[in-house]
């Protein structure tokens, strides 16, 4: 697999999943559903949001490794967080676009781990 490809891929998804968890943990008690004021939904979400950041962290590392250094480095303070925010949060909400992005972050940690 084209390494700026599974790298791009990876990283989009755990920011997004990431940035998604800390926005619902962030909403205030009278906002939040019936799914996140329960115990078990608030620790999904902190444990979804742990894994997005420590996937991102592992695609950084792949990124940094194999491409070069401005490729990483822009795309984690321009264009993953824009997409994600800008386009999947808007589109989704942060509920709907943490469920989405959660599974496809477990999938991208595996194919980091398979590819590296």
């Amino acid at each position: 697999m084209e390494s700026l490809i599974l790298f791009l891929c990876t990283g989009f998804v755990s920011m997004s999943a990431a940035l998604s968890a800390g926005q619902l943990n962030k909403l205030p008690e009278a906002d939040k559903s019936a799914f996140l004021q329960s115990r078990n939904g608030a620790v999904l979400v902190i444990m979804a949001g742990n894994v997005g950041a420590l996937t991102l962290i592992g695609a950084l590392a792949y990124g940094f490794r194999l491409l070069e250094w401005w490729i990483p480095l822009s795309s984690i303070f321009i264009s993953f967080p824009a997409i994600s925010v800008g386009v999947t949060q808007r589109l989704f909400g942060d509920k709907i676009n943490l469920f989405i992005m959660f599974p496809l972050t477990l999938v991208s940690a595996g194919l980091l781990y398979y590819f590296w």
